[in-house]
């Protein structure tokens, strides 16, 4: 999952009471081992203007692999449907937890 280490520099940032900007997200990410990539450090810094992220960390985060209750089971003559090759599933994982899933 490579756009968490993103976020996870703007949260590190964020609790040091850094700024959040490009230079010190590709920093802090150049400091970690992590080739940056200017595109999404422009998209992030972008994002994360218009939200609070105090008032964002404290609201609940529901995790993408949650689920409601289970259904009741269909009927036995039913098919049962195939499963997502694994590679989709972690596709859309990662499609889930973007910026939305931790800033709202």
């Amino acid at each position: 999952m490579k756009s968490m280490e993103y976020m996870y520099a703007a949260m590190l940032l964020h609790s040091a009471g850094k700024d959040i900007s490009e230079d010190s997200i590709k920093n802090t990410l150049t400091a970690a081992g992590v080739q940056a990539d200017g595109t999404r450090i422009k998209a992030l810094v972008a994002a994360l203007t218009e939200v609070d992220i105090e008032e964002a960390l404290k609201a609940p985060v529901f995790s993408a692999g949650a689920a409601p209750a289970a259904a009741p089971a269909a009927a036995e003559d039913e098919a049962a449907p195939e499963e997502e090759p694994e590679e989709e599933k972690e596709k859309e994982e990662e499609d889930l937890q973007g910026l939305g899933a931790l800033f709202g």
